[in-house]
């Protein structure tokens, strides 16, 4: 049995992944193949380094900086980000402090040195193409991964320039089970859960519009699921409909609170079906 763990995208709700990987490895699930889309590919990076209950650990101390002096990624004042948002004409974050902070955590490893086959999902600008990483450095693959559009540049990887993987598979299933796996648990933020909507302002349209995008592919390819592929979805616990907000997008906080609830949920959930 092949066990995939794919790692969806999420901002500062891919905290609740933190959680899922607790109960998943505490149980002895580990994984041969980690798939990773924007935040779930910052996480999944760490796991397919170290594939045990250790990782758990440091990812719970990198989210709970972030929860607390933080706000590394989405921590500009308001005067720096307008200044940049009109110097730039595309984003009001700089990308270096994810950067560094990835760099301090990865360095220069590959995906080549990882314990676990990984890889990266990112947006393709030049041929408006999904684009999976599997070679070269992890970090550079996390970065355009991560590259929300408007709030943190595209980010250059060779003579390519990308964006966030959201925008092309938010929650890679059938990426999992296209490279061979029959067993797969998907860690996903919660969003999936939620009603939407009719947007009454004009930037809750970008927004739902992203959300119908990617709730649609992500069902289908649930309903499209080969009998002979086990599928789970964790539950996620401890957001709402305001994480979903711009504002949202720079809350850290509750980050430990969010870990514990959707553990439990996960445990639980594992008891039952495994």
């Amino acid at each position: 049995m092949k066990t995939a763990f794919v790692l969806g995208g999420g901002g500062v709700l891919g905290a609740v992944e933190v959680g899922m990987l607790r109960a998943l490895l505490e149980r002895d699930v580990i994984p041969d193949l980690v798939l990773g889309t924007s935040v779930g590919a910052l996480n999944g990076a760490l796991v397919a380094r170290q594939p045990d209950l250790g990782v758990v650990d440091r990812l719970t101390e990198l989210w709970s900086m972030a929860g607390g002096s933080g706000k590394e990624v989405y921590g500009d004042k308001p005067l720096r980000t307008v200044r940049r948002a009109v110097s730039s004409g595309t984003h009001i974050y700089s990308a270096k402090p994810l950067r560094q902070r990835l760099e301090d955590e990865l360095g220069d490893v590959t995906f080549e040195e990882l314990a676990v086959p990984f890889e990266v999902c990112a947006a393709s600008i030049e041929r408006a193409a999904e684009h999976w990483f599997t070679t070269g450095r992890v970090v550079d693959a996390v970065v355009a991964s991560a590259a929300v559009p408007g709030l943190l540049p595209p980010a250059k990887v060779g003579d390519e320039h990308f964006l966030d993987g959201g925008i092309v598979n938010s929650i890679p299933l059938g990426r999992a089970v296209s490279r061979g796996a029959d067993r797969v648990f998907v860690l996903q933020v919660g969003r999936i859960d939620r009603p939407l909507t009719v947007p009454k302002r004009p930037w809750d349209v970008a927004r739902v519009s992203f959300e119908i995008a990617r709730r649609h592919r992500f069902q289908r390819e649930l309903d499209e699921l080969p009998d002979s592929v086990e599928c789970h979805v964790l539950p996620a616990r401890g957001t709402s409909s305001r994480d979903d907000t711009w504002l949202g997008t720079r809350d850290f906080g509750g980050v430990q609170e969010r870990i514990d609830a959707t553990y439990d949920a996960s445990r639980a959930y594992l008891d039952e079906h495994l």
